[in-house]
Order: structure tokens, then C-alpha cells, then sequence
């Protein structure tokens, strides 16, 4: 090659080598300034009292904006089954810092922490926090009581605390007036099938969330099989007085005129008995993963 053609080839070897160091520079500001953004995403998180006072007049509408931030933080995490809730608390304490009377913010803020995973945060300690922030702030507003009440009842089992807020929910004007019936009932039979029915029919019916109310129906469909599977092991009780031996399969109950055809769970499938007679729900149903979620024995306490 002679001299008269080095020259491009020089130029081409400098672009490229000159591309490649710009390149590795632009790769490296770009680390450091997302480093950055997150620090400062993180100090401006923290901060609810700071954006308060720089929000003035417009706290209630940053307040709104935090709150969607809120509820697509729990959604993004339900999705992806990330069970790291971590940046859940700061965003409701910035969110109620901004606005004390967004009422929703306090009422599934609670619900998204209470909530053990994956479902939730798995912080009742934080959830009851948030609720007493509310009702410092919202003292008229009775249905902060009741949401304290499931908190304790659910995932803390204080029946004691429980009774103590519906009854406390109950003086106030406007309270329904089965708080009042509720937190006798629930300090006289604590952790009651009956009870838990009545209380997750109350978040049934009361929630506009869709995941909330699916919470409330699965665990309502749950309750539903403790009561079966009980009745359906006096049954097995009754065949062996009866035959003398023990039922091997739901189909010798069917035999002996004893189980009516439709033995089946909320979701259509038909219950089984285990190797020691006792009666579970069918391995098909999708029940059973919900069941292993909340773990909760077939027949023993509600969750």
C-alpha cells in the first residue's frame, strides 16, 4: 500500500477508536447519572414533609399523583410476583404527609402492608400505624376503626384489640350499628368461623378494589371448605359405625346412600379422602394453591 492511501486508512482507524471512547464515556454518565436520579428519587420519597412545603397549595393534587405512584408500584409488583415491598411504606407516608384527608390512600395503604406475600407486604405493624395516622387526622371517619379491627382480628389474631376498635368505631356518629354486635362477638368467640364469614363478607361487599374483593371472595370460598370437609368427616364417621370398617373413597360414601352426588367445593371439584379417611380438597383444584398461600389448615382456625 502506498503512502498516498494511508491517510484514509489513519482517518478511519481514528474515527473509530475515537467512537468507541466516546461511547464507553456516554455508557459510563449514563450509570452515574441514573445513580443519581435514583438517590435523588429516593431523598424526594422520603421527604413528604419538604414537598409539603414546596407544593403549597397543590399538595392535594401531588398528593393524587403519589398515590397512583402507589397503586402502580403494588400492581407492578403483583404482576411480576415480586414479593419486595420495600418502597411500599415511604410512598403512603409521603402520599398522606401531602394530603392527611386522602381517605383511599389510608384504607388500601393499609391493606396492600397488612397482607402477607405475595399478596402484600406482610407489615401489619406498619398497616395499624397508617390506620392510627388516619384516624388522628379523620377522627369523624368510622371505617377507620372497622379496617384497624380486621387488621388486629386477620393478621395480628388480638381479638382483644380488634373488639376494642370496633367498639371504639362504633361511638362514633354515623358507625353502623354492627360494630357494636361485632366487637362483643369477637371478644367473646375470638377466632370464629361465623365470624370471620361475617367479616370477610363486610370487605366483600365494601371494596370498589377488584383484587381486594377476590381476597375476600377466595378467602370466604376457603371458610366454606373448612365447613365441608368437617361435614363430611362426620360422614366418614357415621360409615364406619355403620360398616365397621373404614371409607377408602368418597365413591364408598356415595355406595352407602350417605353423600349426596354434589360434593363438591365452590369451584365445582369433587372432594377427596386422604390415606387416613379424612377429607381434602380435590389435588385439580386451584383452591388448593390458595389454601398453601394463606396457609390454612382445612379444618382448623380461619385465617
Amino acid at each position: 500500500m502506498n503512502r498516498r492511501n494511508w491517510g484514509p486508512v489513519m482517518l478511519c482507524a481514528v474515527l473509530m477508536a475515537g467512537f468507541a471512547g466516546v461511547w464507553r464515556l456516554q455508557q459510563g454518565i449514563d450509570v452515574q447519572r441514573e445513580a443519581l436520579h435514583q438517590e435523588q428519587d429516593d431523598l424526594v420519597l422520603r421527604s413528604g414533609p419538604m414537598l409539603k412545603a414546596m407544593s403549597l397549595e397543590y399538595a392535594p393534587l401531588m398528593a393524587d399523583l403519589y398515590w397512583t405512584r402507589v397503586v402502580q408500584y403494588y400492581g407492578d409488583k403483583n404482576v411480576r410476583h415480586d414479593e419486595n415491598f420495600e418502597l411500599l411504606w415511604p410512598l403512603l407516608d409521603v402520599t398522606t404527609t401531602l394530603d392527611p384527608h386522602l381517605l383511599v390512600a389510608y384504607r388500601f395503604g393499609s391493606m396492600f402492608l397488612s397482607e402477607g406475600p405475595p399478596s402484600g407486604a406482610g407489615r401489619p405493624d406498619l398497616a395499624t400505624a397508617l390506620i392510627y395516622r388516619g384516624i388522628n387526622a379523620n377522627p369523624e371517619y368510622w371505617r377507620f376503626y372497622e379496617d384497624l379491627g380486621f387488621i388486629y382480628y386477620f393478621e395480628l389474631k388480638d381479638y382483644q384489640k380488634a373488639s376494642a376498635a370496633f367498639l371504639e368505631g362504633s361511638r362514633v356518629p354515623g358507625a353502623l350499628v354492627w360494630m357494636k354486635v361485632l366487637a362483643a362477638k369477637v371478644l367473646e368467640q375470638g377466632d370464629n368461623a361465623d365470624t370471620s364469614a361475617f367479616l370477610w363478607n363486610e370487605i366483600y361487599s365494601s371494596t370498589s378494589d377488584p383484587q381486594m374483593k377476590q381476597n375476600a371472595e377466595t378467602h370466604l370460598q376457603l371458610l366454606r371448605v373448612d365447613a365441608d370437609c368437617k361435614q363430611l368427616d362426620m360422614i366418614v364417621a357415621d360409615y364406619r359405625r355403620r360398616t365397621g370398617h373404614a371409607a377408602k373413597s368418597v365413591h364408598d360414601l356415595l355406595a352407602a346412600g350417605l353423600l349426596p352426588p354434589t360434593a363438591v367445593d365452590p369451584l365445582g371439584f369433587p372432594y377427596v379422602l386422604d390415606a387416613d379417611a379424612k377429607a381434602q380438597l380435590n389435588p385439580a383444584s386451584p383452591l388448593v394453591k390458595q389454601r398453601r398461600i394463606y396457609q390454612k389448615p382445612l379444618a382448623g382456625a380461619a385465617h
